[in-house]
């Protein structure tokens, strides 16, 4: 008897090693999502504040048009539905042109970055539908600069974006009859003006309700659009003041197949 109690044992519980490995394992991988989604969330989350900030420059029948308030706007009036062929230029009064004679066929205008530069004649017909177009010299703007840009037209109805060789300033927006000049991305009045001109539906550009949907192969095709030409236009560029091309696609009204 007093030898077994000389022997008594002590049994010791073991530390959950394994256990407590996978909850550390859980945790950093929870970690790694909400840090990820933090991050890439952020440009949207960011340009949800500057759509915030810049909604009081919204239009109303009382303020038919809000970019007048806005430092810096240019306007011109413009003749719309004049076009052109595929073939043909047209000797614009302004660069980026935000107006005049354009072609036929649109540009794909929901909310499409293009990479290259696109021809401008159909990038202005995109504007007669009530886009906005954003366009920056690409040896100016680049990285974090294109990305914030980005953010204001990826997913967005009636925008559209491209680089603009040879752009006097490094950044400049268009919609139909209005054009406002940059240097930085993080201006507020890229906000503004956005929010002042796109689909306004006060009269500002002449085709309200038009599509800005891809038409496609043979007409234009987002994938491989007609590219930018960065000469001078030549002798045979059509005017300001042209007044249509036979045989050139008509308007497409709503609910009607391209080119009718």
């Amino acid at each position: 008897m007093q030898a077994a109690r000389g022997r008594s044992v002590v049994t010791k519980k073991g530390t959950p090693w394994g256990t407590i490995t996978g909850v550390i394992l859980v945790v950093c991988l929870l970690a790694g999502v909400i840090t990820y989604y933090l991050v890439k969330s952020a440009p949207q989350r960011e340009q949800k504040s500057r759509d915030e900030a810049a909604a009081a420059f919204a239009p109303t029948a009382s303020d038919p048009d809000p970019s007048k308030k806005i430092p810096g706007v240019s306007t011109k009036q413009y003749t719309g539905s004049v076009h052109i062929l595929p073939t043909e230029r047209v000797a614009y009064d302004q660069s980026p042109p935000f107006g005049g004679p354009h072609d036929g066929y649109w540009a794909a205008c929901n909310g499409v970055v293009y990479p290259t530069a696109v021809r401008n004649e159909n990038m202005v017909h995109g504007l007669e539908h009530g886009t906005v177009w954003i366009t920056y010299n690409p040896d100016q703007v680049k990285g974090d600069q294109i990305d914030l840009l980005s953010a204001r037209v990826k997913g967005k109805p009636y925008t559209m974006m491209s680089p603009y060789p040879g752009l006097d300033k490094p950044i400049s927006l268009q919609s139909w009859g209005h054009q406002l000049k940059l240097d930085k991305a993080d201006d507020p009045r890229i906000d503004e003006f956005i929010a002042a001109l796109r689909t306004n539906p006060n009269g500002v550009y002449p085709e309200i309700g038009a599509s800005c949907d891809a038409l496609g192969p043979g007409q234009f095709d987002p994938a491989n659009p007609p590219k930018f030409d960065p000469s001078k236009p030549g002798p045979d560029a059509k005017p300001m003041d042209y007044q249509g091309s036979t045989g050139a696609a008509k308007e497409q009204k709503p609910g009607m197949p391209a080119g009718q």
